[in-house]
């Protein structure tokens, strides 16, 4: 663990407390940087945790407004519940809302801002489905009979029980628990999408099935 991370999470995790003694409503958490690629530019050797609570959480066809933001991005990710015994319970297709304007003081101020997060959606939860060989896509929405060629497009690269033994892990080490009940979105499937107000898109999950995504 580098000194970054360690004074990072600290941050982190007393910016989540801040938010839960103010009325926040937990929710679970986030993978951060689940690309090999960007765990090297940052001499990470695994992902990091971020935090969701309902304070973000947006509902399936919201339009949501990118007033005042820098870089929004768009990120695809399956969400995992946690069951009671620690266990994946059940799947859902997520979205993640990200900002990825970066913050002073290098990855301690990423961490201590929660890793660009800004907005969350989940769709319907699934027990029991064959994810081993998800493919995500997003396209434009339809405008008559025809979306377009897919924007982005990824797989699944870790099952998810690996998943929540990572994000388990890394909040020990941090003084921090996962617990029965909470929700991971396990880290984009694409590269972070580029989005603008005025955008309306699809968002294809195989058997997890679709999301909107809409933009002002």
């Amino acid at each position: 663990m580098t000194a970054a991370v360690a004074a990072g999470m600290r941050a982190l995790l007393a910016r989540r407390a801040a938010e839960l003694e103010t009325g926040a409503e937990a929710i679970g958490w986030k993978i951060g940087f689940n690309a090999r690629a960007i765990q090297e530019n940052f001499g990470l050797e695994g992902p990091v945790v971020g935090y969701l609570t309902d304070s973000t959480a947006r509902a399936p066809g919201d339009v949501i407004a990118l007033t005042g933001w820098h870089q929004p991005a768009l990120e695809v990710e399956v969400a995992i519940r946690v069951g009671a015994d620690g266990a994946v319970a059940a799947l859902a297709p997520a979205l993640e809302l990200v900002d990825l304007d970066l913050p002073a003081g290098g990855l301690e101020g990423i961490l201590a801002a929660n890793v660009f997060h800004r907005g969350v959606v989940f769709g319907p939860e699934t027990m029991g489905a064959d994810i081993s060989e998800l493919a995500v896509s997003v396209v434009r929405a339809r405008t008559g009979d025809d979306s377009g060629p897919p924007l982005a497009a990824g797989r699944l690269s870790e099952d998810p029980e690996t998943t929540v033994e990572v994000v388990r892990s890394f909040l020990a080490a941090h003084g921090a628990k996962l617990t029965p009940g909470d929700r991971i979105i396990a880290g984009s499937l694409i590269a972070p999408l580029a989005i603008a107000p005025g955008d309306a898109l699809e968002v294809t999950f195989g058997a997890l099935g679709t999301l909107p995504a809409r933009f002002s």
